[in-house]
């Protein structure tokens, strides 16, 4: 199809780095884990699981073991529970089926090399209650009316997107439950086949909105300063850890952004403790989601980077940068140790073997917005790989 085809960027190979020389191309320790490189697949949610049972099929698969050349895939974000569910047809990881299913995935991936670790999701109050069980209302750290649309696909007659309803408040027994949540989804996936977990602590969904001053107003244990504010994620990876080891655990954090609007007044004080809190678990590594730069005279972009490099300051583990940053400056971010590893997103999800085009500087397919989101095969696993572009001999 035209928007998966490669385009030409065959730039003069003079002064190109060899691909030993290339930073993202070097090896790296990751935990218990010896990785063939620093370029990483960032989770990315692309709603093809069946609708209804949230199971996954050997199309994704075909998806993820296509693209095992990465030295970590993180999966998309996979919800640990009916409650934690936010948008339609997204995988989870809390019944035998959907274990199952995810075994022929995280087997695909090991017998093409790869590694794969999933990524732990509970939206909270990004959701609605064609989602939640009994049709209840979505839960979070306080009461919470998030700005925009739930996507719920064809479940409702006026979708695709309706408007998000009104959360509630989450009580310590919600709390206590969801936790237990956390643990049984980390046994399933444990039981998947995958490396390890991640834990989505970020994009402004459940844990988030624990940690950001715009949405939990709690006067107690859970609320008020930074440190109790980060209570939550702390526990969780505690419990966690009672069923994957501590260094196959990663958490993804991101100081702004994501859907709902919500935001923290001072994001550099709560991310960096945010940052110091997670190293204190001494856990695998952090993947954070740099700021975009909403200024439009690179200001934003120079305070986000900023913020990035003080997390990583603060973080003893292995750091994993994210964040539309091109081949070159995630080299130069590794190198200047400002980072251990960097995720890309687009360029993965339409460049399978995104590390050997890396290594060679390009051609770099093109992603096609329009198959991002729900569909089949097409603007999935049918953009081209180098070695089926190159001619036969």
């Amino acid at each position: 199809m035209s928007n998966s085809q490669s385009h030409s960027q065959h730039a003069d190979n003079s002064n190109k780095a060899q691909p030993s020389e290339q930073a993202l191309l070097k090896p790296l320790a990751l935990g218990h884990f010896p990785l063939s490189n620093r370029v990483f697949m960032a989770p990315l949610t692309r709603s093809r699981s069946t609708a209804g049972d949230n199971l996954q099929t050997p199309l994704h698969a075909l998806y993820y073991a296509q693209r095992a050349t990465a030295g970590l895939i993180v999966s998309e974000a996979t919800q640990i529970s009916p409650q934690g569910q936010g948008y339609a047809w997204t995988p989870g990881i809390f019944n035998d089926e959907q274990v199952a299913n995810w075994k022929v995935v995280t087997d695909a991936v090991h017998n093409a090399g790869g590694r794969i670790f999933c990524q732990l999701w509970h939206v909270g109050a990004i959701s609605h209650q064609v989602f939640q069980p009994n049709d209840a209302c979505p839960l979070s750290s306080s009461d919470f009316q998030p700005e925009g649309e739930a996507f719920v696909g064809d479940l409702l007659p006026d979708g695709p997107t309706v408007p998000h309803p009104k959360a509630q408040a989450m009580t310590l027994e919600d709390i206590d439950n969801v936790k237990r949540d956390y643990r049984h989804a980390a046994k399933c996936a444990k039981e998947a086949g995958f490396d390890g977990v991640e834990l989505h602590a970020a994009n402004g969904y459940l844990l988030d909105q624990f940690i950001r001053s715009s949405v939990n107003k709690r006067d107690d244990q859970y609320g008020g300063s930074v440190e109790n504010r980060l209570r939550l994620l702390q526990e969780v990876l505690d419990v966690i850890a009672q069923e994957i080891p501590r260094k196959n655990i990663g958490v993804r954090l991101s100081p702004t952004g994501g859907p709902g609007g919500s935001y923290d007044e001072n994001p550099h004080e709560t991310y960096v403790a945010a940052a110091k809190a997670v190293s204190a678990k001494d856990v695998a590594y952090i993947h954070v989601v740099r700021p975009n730069d909403h200024t439009g005279d690179g200001s934003g972009l120079e305070e986000g980077n900023q913020l990035l490099k003080d997390m990583r300051a603060a973080f003893s583990g292995v750091f994993i940068a994210n964040g539309e940053f091109s081949p070159k400056e995630a080299n130069e971010w590794i190198e200047n140790n400002d980072a251990d590893a960097v995720a890309f997103g687009r360029m993965f999800l339409a460049n399978p073997d995104l590390p050997a085009r890396l290594a060679q500087e390009g051609p770099y397919n093109k992603p096609n917005e329009e198959t991002f989101y729900g569909g089949g095969s097409e603007g999935y696993v049918d953009y081209q790989s180098l070695t089926y572009l190159k001619p036969a001999l």
